[in-house]
């Protein structure tokens, strides 16, 4: 079994490593292509590519003491966390056996935190300015539990943690999430989209940072609302549940593949006030038409994803710093294009689901100072009517892995002014003297 895994992992690895596509949607594509694997081998499969990609670094330094190819050497110390020694060693060679037990003698201590920690050298030079930036890179390379989240217009949380510990799902230790009032935290990987649950709407999958930051919205009945970057519609679903299906809810993706991925979601969820649009990145009609209109727009905008790396470790191997320089035009651009939208007293969330200041709080000072007519307004304050236990946020909310459990999030709220109301204008006396003392009928 070890030798066949092995093989198997070095197979994906060869495909990943190309860094072509994301890696799970390698995996996802490699599984389709050998469907007789069977869900505990893909399992295993799975945890061993990615605890490779959290470790790549420190482990192609421990390969490069090795024999034969770099890749299946990375194979066996990804499965060296999967399986227990005495089962890995029955697809091992006598050296390979040898090299194993050299490479776990290592001091990891005593490495470089860029090799010890696997960060790209630019990436820890930027993580190093943070506060408590061990603990946070040690808390991105550990892997995320699941969190979910109830459609708190069909159901309440107390209602389905109950069902979940009275069924199978106890295995899984569903406990509610310490911050968010809709989360509940999983262990492990269960077949969510099997559960009825899950098919019946009454649960989906999202992180409770994501969840706290459609808390800033504070989404009220009747209102227009735009979900600028809709993505999967994570947020929009609980934007539309929020609004109890009232109102109008515009779902504004560039992607219609995303968009696409997303309607079966909006079937399932039983919402009704949900419009998806796809629309082009610049000078689209329909963004026009609703200029100053909405009462609130969000914008999750594109960024880095390097507060996700506990889900997606290849982010850190993907991204480089011109693709943030790219990715920093673009959510300034994106930024002026949505706030276009909001109505004179509306809001406006900006949030990315980086831990970089260059795509937080850098973004932020740039917007204010180019559209005065917006004020910062305190994200923390917002969040805690909502979230009662989250009291240790300010003017921007910001979520951390090694903190709060949560994705790394961050958002600022904006409000955008009403204009000032004018004087009404006074009538002079003279005209007075030329309106006629009644007002005129007209009968015909």
């Amino acid at each position: 079994m070890a030798a066949v895994r092995i093989d198997q992992v070095q197979s994906v690895l060869g495909e990943v490593l190309q860094w072509e596509y994301p890696a799970d949607a390698v995996l996802s594509h490699w599984f389709r292509g050998h469907p007789k694997v069977g869900m505990r081998d893909r399992s295993e499969v799975a945890n061993g590519v990615f605890d490779v990609l959290r470790h790549l670094r420190r482990y192609r330094n421990f390969a490069e003491s090795g024999t034969g190819p770099a890749a299946r050497r990375l194979a066996i110390l990804g499965l060296a966390t999967v399986f227990h020694r005495t089962v890995l060693d029955t697809g091992l060679s006598e050296q390979e056996q040898h090299w194993l037990t050299h490479v776990h003698n290592i001091d990891i201590a005593a490495l470089p935190r860029a090799v010890r920690d696997s960060v790209p050298d630019w990436l820890e030079e930027r993580l190093a300015t943070l506060e408590a930036s061990d603990s946070l890179i040690q808390a991105l390379n550990q892997s995320a539990p699941l969190d979910i989240r109830i459609n708190p217009m069909r159901t309440d949380r107390d209602t389905v943690l109950k069902e979940l510990r009275d069924g199978p799902a106890a295995r899984n230790d569903p406990e509610p999430t310490p911050y968010s009032p809709w989360g509940i935290r999983l262990q492990g990987r269960p077949p969510l989209n099997r559960w009825p649950l899950f098919e019946k709407g009454l649960i989906e999958v999202q992180d409770e940072g994501s969840q706290i930051l459609t808390a800033l919205m504070a989404p009220k009945r009747g209102e227009m609302i735009i979900d600028f970057c809709a993505g999967a519609g994570g947020k929009t679903l609980l934007l539309g549940a929020l609004m109890r299906s009232t109102g109008r809810l515009y779902a504004f993706d560039v992607s219609a593949a995303r968009l696409a991925r997303a309607k079966p979601r909006f079937a399932r969820s039983g919402l009704s006030n949900i419009v998806p649009v796809v629309i082009n990145a610049e000078n689209d009609q329909r963004v026009k038409r609703l200029r100053g209109k909405a009462h609130r727009v969000l914008v999750d905008a594109p960024c880095s994803g390097l507060g996700t790396l506990r889900r997606n470790p290849d982010l850190k191997w993907r991204q480089h710093p011109g693709s943030l320089d790219d990715l920093k035009r673009t959510q300034a651009g994106i930024l002026r294009q949505a706030a276009r939208l909001v109505a004179p007293g509306g809001r406006l969330v900006y949030a990315t689901c980086s831990i970089l200041p260059e795509e937080n709080e850098d973004q932020v000072a740039l917007f204010l100072a180019e559209n005065p007519e917006f004020t910062q307004i305190d994200a923390g304050k917002i969040a805690a009517e909502r979230c009662k236990n989250l009291t240790d946020q300010g003017l921007n909310l910001k979520m951390r892995p090694d903190v709060h459990g949560t994705d790394g999030f961050f958002a600022a709220v904006f409000e955008r002014a009403k204009p000032a109301k004018q004087p009404l204008a006074e009538t002079p006396v003279e005209s007075l003297k030329e309106l006629p003392a009644k007002p005129e009928i007209d009968i015909n």
